[in-house]
């Protein structure tokens, strides 16, 4: 959810709007498939999908200024989500990375290849 969190941060803008809510819908649709192989039933999967996505928009809104922040502001960011992550640091290098990464290249880079059903 974090990396996706980032993706969003990158390439939200009004002209990706309804690819970038395909993509969510996507996402969120998976997660719940994959809730209900485990075995859960409607009840539990709707309180648990309710979670996935709270904690989904607090990891975008957390994510948001992120290369506005300082070191130190970017690790507490992550550790709200990962409290028991042991190198945190190397964490926060990660995705300092990733998100250099991902804003030199455009959201069709990372759609090319992708078939639509």
């Amino acid at each position: 959810m974090l990396h996706f969190s980032f993706f969003l941060k990158n390439f939200k803008n009004k002209k990706n709007k309804k690819i970038l809510q395909e993509i969510y819908d996507f996402n969120f649709r998976q997660l719940e498939l994959s809730i209900r192989e485990i075995g859960y039933g409607d009840q539990s999967i709707n309180k648990k999908m309710k979670n996935y996505i709270n904690l989904f928009h607090s990891m975008v809104s957390e994510v948001h200024f992120w290369d506005s922040l300082s070191r130190s502001e970017k690790i507490k960011k992550l550790s709200i989500f990962l409290s028991d992550f042991n190198d945190i640091e190397h964490l926060l290098d990660y995705f300092d990375e990733f998100n250099t990464n991902l804003s030199k290249k455009t959201l069709n880079y990372y759609l090319k290849g992708v078939s639509n059903p």
